[in-house]
């Protein structure tokens, strides 16, 4: 009888099965009277009371499709080994992919510190005197300031979607009001995250942009604040159709006018070239980390930045951790370490504001050592890269038949969207491309599709994007 027959067949009563399911051997509180006990405490009629929240159209509703038991550690990496080997990488064929996750040049240096032992997790400190660890982060922290040209940055939350969601309720908490107002194109998945992570203390509304320019509808903005009711105005720079909108300041002044904060997310890899968003007025700053040095990674590789100036009305709200430099009883010697540790979850647990996370902080180490190593010149000189390609690319593609290119000359960065006129779908043509040892063509629409180029391009790269178009795209 093997170890875990025994544990199944276990004589003990908090280990038998029963009528109403069996106790999992791996699994803690998995015996159904210890469950049932747990249900009653907290007046939960059972588990799937927990999962009334998740829409009904994105659930399962069929056992996981699981491999036979696996029963020794060979047989798992050689299924481990070929689901992995399913994959391709953007280091085999030519991708163009972006809409939040980038492919961009990761130094080497960053990922030798990453991957030191003494940093080598995604926690935030543990102990709690590491002072290295502690110390790394503040770095991070400083730069990011400096590069955001604000007070306080955060320690890195799980992603960009989150630290959009987490600064709206700040904003919320600010201002007492419900409302929460979408003025540029956003990710549906980012939309779709904010959406989820504010309820229920706020309603979202996304205002239409302009449909010829994919900007802002100021007309629009400026109606829907009428009512006063509005906690924060929220843009992207850029928008989820690769624009850096010119109205991003006056969206700050109709906010202000009002009373709601201005909430703005950005691509922090754009502020060597473009002014940060407290330059013109915004009251919160947020987005992902992601194209600092941190190497996509199935989708993933995100981690989330937050930034305020240092008014204690704004600080108070953040709910993630806060490094800070304080002296030590040592004369002329200093510490790092939580400033306001009052404010998380981790000193009030269930009457906190937010709850606090802290798997992303690896990433902010590794974003810390790329801002270092790119310094001012490095990050106005890759600014500059990314947006010379971004035009080329949208001239080159704007050249072949059946393809046109929207929005004029509006300023895009590393992102832009394209219209194929003919005859076949994005979709279609995404499979055709991918024939062609290209992954790009993010389809948005039935004939609208998403490209993004970045430093790691070429000129021969989008050449040979824009001459297998011209064989594909009719």
């Amino acid at each position: 009888m093997t170890s875990l027959q025994h544990f199944q067949q276990s004589p003990h009563p908090e280990n038998a099965a029963s009528s109403e399911g069996a106790a999992h051997p791996y699994i803690p509180n998995s015996v159904p009277a210890v469950r049932q006990a747990m249900l009653d405490e907290i007046g939960a009629t059972s588990v799937e009371d927990f999962y009334a929240d998740i829409p009904d159209r994105i659930r399962l509703h069929r056992p996981l499709d699981l491999p036979p038991p696996l029963r020794s550690e060979a047989e798992l990496t050689r299924h481990m080994n070929a689901l992995l080997d399913r994959n391709t990488s953007t280091r085999q064929v030519l991708s163009f992919l972006g809409s939040g996750c980038y492919q961009h040049h990761v130094p080497a240096v960053v990922d030798e510190v990453v991957n030191r032992s003494e940093f080598l997790t995604a926690y935030a400190g543990e102990p709690y005197e590491d002072h290295g660890r502690f110390q790394a982060l503040w770095e991070y922290q400083s730069m990011m300031a400096e590069l955001l040209d604000v007070d306080i940055v955060n320690v890195p939350v799980y992603d960009g979607f989150q630290a959009a969601g987490t600064a709206l309720r700040m904003a919320g908490r600010v201002t007492g009001r419900r409302r929460l107002l979408v003025a540029t194109a956003i990710d549906p998945d980012k939309l779709s995250r904010i959406e989820d992570y504010v309820r229920p203390d706020h309603d979202v509304t996304v205002l239409p942009v302009d449909p010829c320019t994919g900007c802002a509808d100021l007309d629009a903005v400026h109606a829907a604040l009428a009512a006063h009711d509005t906690a924060a105005v929220y843009a992207d720079t850029p928008s989820a159709l690769g624009i850096v909108d010119p109205a991003l300041p006056r969206l700050a002044e109709l906010a202000h006018e009002t009373g709601a904060l201005y909430v703005v997310g950005c691509n922090p890899l754009t502020l060597g070239v473009l002014a940060p968003p407290s330059a013109y007025g915004a009251d919160i700053a947020c987005g992902d980390i992601q194209p600092l040095g941190i190497h996509p990674s199935y989708g993933g590789g995100n981690a989330g930045f937050i930034a305020t100036r240092d008014e204690e009305h704004l600080v108070a709200e953040y709910p993630s951790r806060l490094f800070g430099l304080v002296p030590t009883e040592v004369e002329g010697e200093y510490g790092f370490g939580d400033v306001a540790y009052e404010r998380t979850s981790f000193a009030l647990r269930e009457e906190g504001k937010e709850w606090v996370g802290t798997a992303a902080a690896l990433h902010g180490i590794g974003a810390g050592v790329y801002l270092a190593l790119m310094g001012p010149h490095g990050m106005r000189e890759i600014g500059e890269t990314i947006l010379a390609h971004t035009t080329y690319a949208r001239q080159r593609l704007a050249r072949v038949p059946g393809i046109e290119v929207p929005y004029g000359d509006t300023l895009h960065f590393a992102d832009f969207t394209v219209r194929y006129t003919g005859g076949r779908t994005a979709a279609e043509i995404r499979a055709r491309l991918k024939d062609h040892g290209i992954h790009g063509s993010l389809p948005t629409g039935v004939h609208e599709a998403a490209f993004c180029v970045t430093e790691v391009h070429t000129k021969a790269d989008i050449d040979r994007l824009a001459a297998t178009l011209e064989e594909i795209v009719t």
